[in-house]
């Protein structure tokens, strides 16, 4: 047995004044002949208000057996689907179409601008790396001081020069004739740092070394020593002529810096 129930209705007032015992085959009702009936005309106004008070606008259920229940909810039919056509591309508004046809298209578009987002990101990356290695780089009174000019015509024949470079001292030497020579015919095999006197100089007269003792770094002493060249008083070292160590501790010869001759009376190092 299938109860059908409407729990939404409200028609309690229609059928308070109504009631059934047994079968009755007549309902007599006795109203007064001098009695008017006066209906009230406000109540046959609808509204929303006094409809929704009449109709049944709740859920339905339909009850089956003792315990099982089955819920009917109402449809909702008219809801408007929102259209996206202004967002889409004209080749494939229509539901026809197809869409292989605009694939190329947009995938091009696509590679396009991730191309391009790749290629600025690269170009930022590389503008703050370069910027990060510029801001440790020496700054420019340092950058100055890196290279120091030196008139080599204030620089006698036969003579040495100190000068300061990179916080080290700087030796220049004017060679003679006699002294090129006696470098040049000095066998390599005999140094203990084999080095020829024509790969430490760029011009046979003009000899730059930086003044440090490759030992413990001292400042050796210029036109001194057992060869003429430079001698280290600390611990004994003796260089000849072409800076290149001859005798003592020293292990290696004295550092040639990077320089370079501007005209023929100018030198720049650094």
């Amino acid at each position: 047995m299938i109860n059908a129930v409407s729990r939404s209705g409200n028609l309690s007032p229609y059928l308070r004044g109504v009631s059934a015992v047994g079968s009755p085959k007549s309902i007599t009702l006795s109203i007064p002949s001098s009695s008017t009936i006066v209906v009230d005309k406000k109540s046959e106004v609808f509204t929303s208000y006094s409809l929704s008070r009449i109709l049944p606008t709740r859920d339905v259920k339909i009850l089956s057996g003792p315990l099982a229940s089955t819920q009917i909810r109402f449809a909702h039919t008219d809801l408007k689907v929102p259209d996206f056509s202004p967002y889409r591309r004209s080749a494939v508004q229509s539901p026809t179409a197809d869409s292989q046809s605009s694939e190329e298209s947009r995938k091009t578009f696509s590679y396009v601008i991730v191309g391009a987002g790749g290629v600025a990101g690269a170009y930022a990356a590389k503008t703050l790396v370069t910027q990060y290695i510029t801001s440790m780089s020496a700054s420019a009174d340092v950058l100055a001081m890196a290279k120091i000019e030196v008139k080599l015509s204030d620089i006698p024949e036969g003579k040495s020069m100190t000068f300061k470079w990179r916080g080290k001292p700087l030796f220049i030497r004017h060679r003679t004739g006699e002294e090129i020579s006696k470098e040049r015919q000095t066998p390599v095999s005999e140094l203990r740092d084999p080095e020829r006197d024509e790969d430490r100089v760029q011009k046979a007269e003009w000899l730059v070394l930086i003044g440090v003792c490759t030992h413990l770094g001292c400042v050796p002493i210029a036109n001194a020593g057992d060869y003429g060249g430079y001698y280290c008083p600390c611990h004994g070292s003796h260089y000849d002529n072409s800076g290149r160590i001859r005798k003592g501790p020293a292990p290696l010869n004295l550092e040639v810096p990077p320089y370079e001759f501007m005209d023929e009376s100018t030198l720049v190092v650094g």
